[in-house]
């Protein structure tokens, strides 16, 4: 095997246990705060679009979660009324509503994601700015990958 091969292996299962390792605390504060597997899928979606500031819709994280629209129903009313989500109006078609990260929910997620975000700050403070971008980079690649490689599957 190529150095290079070695390498793309081995960062492929560095991946793979990271991938691992965060579903599995992702469960930990699920049940934590009795939530369903679909519930705390819903919450990352719902985060990681606010993040991109680009708010998903119900429709959306229904198909990305595949659910019907009437699950997908029962799952954000369960959420909104528990105060980890809140519903808002598109701004830019006031007939669709976008769901976004409501403070409680985001008080629960800082509570106890907090000390990890500070081990993984410990963590990367032993890298170069230079290895960091770097490595944002590849992520970024390869989310786009998965994206792209996922969307042949869905449409």
């Amino acid at each position: 095997m190529s150095e290079r091969a070695q390498l793309e292996t081995s960062l492929s299962s560095a991946i793979r246990a990271l991938t691992a390792e965060s579903e599995q605390i992702g469960r930990i504060f699920a049940r934590q705060h009795s939530l369903g597997a679909n519930d705390f899928q819903a919450l990352l979606r719902i985060m990681v679009a606010d993040s991109a500031g680009e708010p998903t819709t119900a429709g959306r994280l229904a198909a990305s979660l595949g659910l019907t629209s009437a699950a997908m129903t029962y799952l954000v009313d369960r959420m909104v009324a528990s105060g980890h989500i809140r519903r808002e109006p598109d701004p830019h078609d006031r007939r669709r509503l976008t769901l976004h990260y409501d403070a409680r929910g985001m008080e629960l997620a800082r509570e106890f994601f907090g000390p990890l975000g500070e081990l993984t700050h410990e963590t990367l403070s032993g890298f170069s700015d230079e290895d960091l971008a770097t490595t944002g980079n590849v992520l970024d690649a390869l989310i786009e990958a998965m994206v792209r490689y996922s969307a042949e599957f869905e449409g």
